[in-house]
């Protein structure tokens, strides 16, 4: 089972997109919140993520969706001080592409790389839309 880290720079942002992909994947997909800072402000916090991470440390593998180029950096860090699952971090957009991989995810044997494959076909329907 691969596992979803939503990384955005707002705590609420983070726990929409956990919310709104925890419906669509009826809830078969473990997919945890973390983001924003802990006085509130807009931010990510390396303690968060690790916070995240070490709640998803049972799946076979962990699809990391940021919103912005800095939350990368966040988890890059975080990544320094964990020893869980193989974590691979996506540069999809993180809406869309929290939901393709949730979709994914769902699929019996769903791997790492199935779900961060999905996750980025998000670009391409994007630009269906432009």
């Amino acid at each position: 089972m691969i596992g979803l880290l939503i990384v955005s720079h707002s705590a609420r942002l983070a726990e929409g997109v956990q919310e709104f992909v925890g419906q669509i994947s009826g809830g078969q997909v473990p997919i945890v919140a973390a983001g924003g800072v802990d006085d509130g402000a807009l931010g990510t916090s390396v303690e968060r993520i690790l916070n995240g991470l070490e709640q998803l440390r049972s799946v076979d593998g962990i699809l990391a969706l940021v919103d912005l180029g800095s939350a990368v950096l966040s988890v890059e860090t975080a990544l320094e001080q964990f020893t869980g699952p193989p974590v691979q971090i996506s540069n999809a957009p993180l809406v869309e592409g929290a939901y393709l991989a949730a979709v994914e995810a769902t699929n019996v044997g769903a791997t790492l790389e199935l779900v961060a494959a999905a996750a980025l076909q998000a670009r391409e329907l994007i630009k269906v839309y432009e």
